[in-house]
Protein backbone atom coordinates (compact mmCIF):
# COMPACT_ATOMS: atom_id res chain seq x y z
CA UNK A 1 0.00 0.00 0.00
CA UNK A 2 1.69 3.15 -1.06
CA UNK A 3 1.98 6.12 1.61
CA UNK A 4 -1.69 7.84 0.79
CA UNK A 5 -3.52 5.11 1.30
CA UNK A 6 -1.97 4.55 4.28
CA UNK A 7 -2.97 8.58 5.73
CA UNK A 8 -6.18 7.80 4.52
CA UNK A 9 -6.73 4.20 6.42
CA UNK A 10 -5.11 5.90 8.87
CA UNK A 11 -7.69 9.06 8.79
CA UNK A 12 -10.07 6.51 8.67
CA UNK A 13 -9.16 4.46 11.68
CA UNK A 14 -8.87 7.46 13.76
CA UNK A 15 -12.40 7.83 13.40
CA UNK A 16 -13.04 5.20 15.28
CA UNK A 17 -10.38 4.65 18.06
CA UNK A 18 -11.86 3.18 21.20
CA UNK A 19 -10.47 5.55 23.50
CA UNK A 20 -11.30 9.30 23.23
CA UNK A 21 -6.93 10.77 22.77
CA UNK A 22 -6.32 13.40 25.24
CA UNK A 23 -6.41 17.13 23.80
CA UNK A 24 -2.77 17.46 23.68
CA UNK A 25 -2.87 14.21 21.23
CA UNK A 26 -5.78 15.16 19.72
CA UNK A 27 -3.72 18.73 18.62
CA UNK A 28 -1.11 16.57 17.88
CA UNK A 29 -3.62 14.44 15.14
CA UNK A 30 -5.09 17.48 13.96
CA UNK A 31 -1.56 18.71 13.01
CA UNK A 32 0.03 16.54 11.43
CA UNK A 33 -3.09 15.10 9.39
CA UNK A 34 -3.52 18.90 7.95
CA UNK A 35 0.57 19.24 7.47
CA UNK A 36 0.29 15.74 5.71
CA UNK A 37 -2.65 16.70 3.81
CA UNK A 38 -2.51 20.47 2.87
CA UNK A 39 1.31 21.40 4.02
CA UNK A 40 2.47 24.22 6.02
CA UNK A 41 -0.48 26.53 8.11
CA UNK A 42 -1.47 29.33 5.93
CA UNK A 43 -4.30 32.11 6.35
CA UNK A 44 -4.62 34.28 9.49
CA UNK A 45 -4.55 32.70 13.05
CA UNK A 46 -7.66 32.55 15.00
CA UNK A 47 -8.71 35.62 17.26
CA UNK A 48 -7.78 35.13 21.25
CA UNK A 49 -11.62 34.35 21.41
CA UNK A 50 -11.75 31.34 19.59
CA UNK A 51 -9.80 29.32 22.10
CA UNK A 52 -10.08 26.21 20.17
CA UNK A 53 -9.47 27.33 16.34
CA UNK A 54 -6.44 29.07 17.76
CA UNK A 55 -5.02 26.41 19.39
CA UNK A 56 -5.32 23.85 16.39
CA UNK A 57 -3.88 26.98 13.77
CA UNK A 58 -0.72 26.70 16.23
CA UNK A 59 -0.32 23.20 16.85
CA UNK A 60 -0.29 23.17 12.86
CA UNK A 61 1.54 26.44 12.65
CA UNK A 62 4.78 24.50 14.55
CA UNK A 63 4.85 21.74 11.85
CA UNK A 64 5.99 24.22 9.40
CA UNK A 65 8.70 23.10 6.96
CA UNK A 66 7.63 19.35 7.71
CA UNK A 67 7.72 17.60 4.69
CA UNK A 68 4.13 16.49 3.93
CA UNK A 69 5.60 12.53 3.39
CA UNK A 70 6.86 12.99 6.90
CA UNK A 71 4.41 14.32 8.31
CA UNK A 72 2.08 11.42 6.53
CA UNK A 73 4.37 8.58 8.42
CA UNK A 74 4.51 10.41 11.95
CA UNK A 75 0.15 10.33 11.47
CA UNK A 76 0.08 6.78 10.60
CA UNK A 77 2.74 6.00 13.22
CA UNK A 78 0.66 7.93 15.77
CA UNK A 79 -3.10 5.88 14.87
CA UNK A 80 -1.18 3.01 14.85
CA UNK A 81 0.20 3.47 18.72
CA UNK A 82 -3.23 5.09 19.84
CA UNK A 83 -4.96 1.78 18.22
CA UNK A 84 -2.65 -0.19 20.28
Amino acid sequence: MDLQAQFEAAAAASQTLEQRPDNMTLLRLYALYKQGSQGDASGERPGMTDFVARAKFDAWAMLKGTAQDEAKRAYIELVNELRG
